[in-house]
């Protein structure tokens, strides 16, 4: 990258009229219009419109708009290595009750959805659909898959069950090669579910596919009428923040990388969707609400302390095998071991985190 002074040409940033929360924003001068800043290091140049008022960052949704902490859930098994649909309503009300979490994520990573079959996940789904009604505002269900028909019987079967929406991974044995690749395959999987909202679920680490989630937001309502924002579970900030920039109002951009929370809030974050909000989202959505309250000091301690705990668990080798066992401990469920080729983690190490946990944090 060049420095300040090389940059020549002008760029166009979109600046919103926000009603929020936040002290420090209400002391500014009320945005009445759509403004486009032409920009260079030294000039400023404005051009206006008539733009409608937006709600805060971490509003409740408007139009079902999926906004706020989003629980991605472990998959419950027995001692056997089988699903284990009976632990999947205490679980929900774990969540709802203990960890004040009111939309969960299923089948994804977390839920290790690779290592399922196809009928497993559609189990898993439906229960998690059946148990939740009532009692959680949103259920979205990841239908990726390597196979496009795999991935199109999930999204069917999804919307028969009464799914919120559908989320979709990026295929990673035949990588897509471009966005227009990945683009039409998250199309054709759409197009069998044409009126369940729909989200990119953007994990770069896991999927080895470096295509940037910009790339493939552009123009993606054109072929993906049901589009309804991205789950971006990357830690590339810049490209995160073009995904906000770039994003209609109506859409959820969401943010996965749970260490880095706050940093997301500040880009423009409509909520976050992660493992550790299994156990750690009471604490998690004080952050969000320091935030929301402009108490930056107080979010900071709280995202602080989640990266203390995180760090002191990569240390000890963390993994989805210890995340899991982790949750087992703190929550009191028996959600059983992964699925291999994920190990089961040893005890004592779970014990270990879990005490660094109580160290840092109060009960819910």
């Amino acid at each position: 990258m060049g420095s300040i002074g090389s940059w020549s040409r002008h760029f166009s940033v979109p600046v919103l009229k926000v009603t929020s929360t936040f002290p420090l924003l209400n002391q500014l001068k009320p945005v009445t219009h759509l403004s486009t800043y032409k920009l260079d290091v030294f000039d400023v140049k404005k051009e206006t419109q008539p733009l409608g008022s937006l709600t805060s960052v971490m509003a409740p949704a408007v139009n079902n708009k999926l906004t706020g902490l989003v629980a991605a859930t472990f998959t419950p098994f027995t001692t056997q290595g089988e699903i284990n649909l009976s632990e999947i309503g205490p679980y929900i009300d774990y969540l709802k009750e203990k960890q004040g979490v009111n939309s969960i994520f299923v089948n994804g990573t977390t839920g290790e959805s690779m290592s399922l079959s196809v009928a497993e996940r559609r189990d898993l789904a439906e229960e998690w659909c059946r148990k939740a009604k009532g009692k959680m505002d949103q259920v979205i269900v990841h239908v990726g898959c390597m196979s496009l028909k795999d991935s199109q019987e999930l999204a069917r079967h999804a919307a028969q069950i009464g799914a919120d929406g559908i989320a979709v991974i990026s295929p990673s044995f035949f990588k897509p090669s471009t966005a227009d690749a990945l683009r039409t395959f998250l199309h054709e999987v759409s197009s069998v579910a044409p009126n369940l909202p729909f989200f990119y679920y953007h994990i770069p680490s896991v999927t080895g596919v470096n295509i940037l989630a910009r790339d493939i937001l552009e123009d993606v309502w054109e072929l993906i009428p049901s589009f309804k924002g991205v789950k971006f579970s990357g830690s590339d900030l810049m490209d995160f923040g073009q995904c906000v920039s770039y994003c209609q109002t109506h859409w959820s951009v969401l943010y996965g990388v749970d260490e880095q929370l706050l940093a997301a809030l500040v880009m423009g974050a409509d909520g976050a969707v992660g493992s550790t909000y299994n156990y750690l989202g009471c604490h998690a959505s004080e952050l969000m609400s320091a935030f929301e309250k402009g108490n930056i000091v107080q979010a900071r301690t709280i995202q602080f302390k989640m990266q203390e705990l995180l760090s002191y668990a990569k240390k000890l080798g963390f993994d989805l095998g210890v995340n899991k066992q982790l949750m087992n401990e703190l929550s009191g469920l028996c959600l059983g071991p992964p699925r291999l080729p994920v190990m089961q983690c040893p005890m004592s190490e779970a014990l270990t985190i879990a005490k660094k946990y109580r160290s840092l944090f109060t009960e819910c």
